[in-house]
């Protein structure tokens, strides 16, 4: 006969854990309400709304959906074909590719009082888009 302890005691069943709100569903009822009734939207208006589903996102691009205002879990879509449901989901496209633009000249006043006319160039890339979607309101 072989006896195995549980050399963790937070993992016994007797933790003490008790389930709040958001352990048991964390989506709601006006969230599958919402959902099913949408599939059922597209259903009904298969041949016109299959357009409306299907996006495509180039191999540079990813897409952050939001249903009903929340994150989708998964993470950004793409590159290729993902589906949406109409009416209830969003995405936005965010471009992964590095960008450059050009700053004004400016005129700088040296310690020695020289006036110097300085030009410059800003480059950066995204490398999350999805926090760049949440985290700040206008990442461009």
């Amino acid at each position: 006969m072989v006896v195995v302890e549980d050399s963790h005691p937070q993992s016994s069943a007797n933790t003490g854990h008790v389930p709040l709100e958001t352990d048991r569903d964390p989506n709601g009822l006006i969230h599958t309400i919402a959902v099913v009734g949408s599939i059922i939207l597209v259903v009904i208006t298969f041949p016109i709304s299959i357009f409306l589903c299907f996006k495509i996102v180039q191999e540079y691009e990813r897409a952050v959906i939001f249903r009903l205002g929340r994150l989708r879990s998964g993470g950004p879509r793409g590159p290729g074909l993902f589906f949406i449901l109409p009416c209830i989901d969003d995405y936005t496209n965010v471009d992964l590719r590095t960008v450059s633009f050009d700053v004004p000249p400016q005129e700088v006043m040296s310690k020695d009082s020289v006036t110097l006319h300085v030009d410059a160039v800003v480059y950066y890339r995204v490398n999350s888009p999805q926090m760049a979607i949440n985290n700040v309101s206008n990442y461009r």
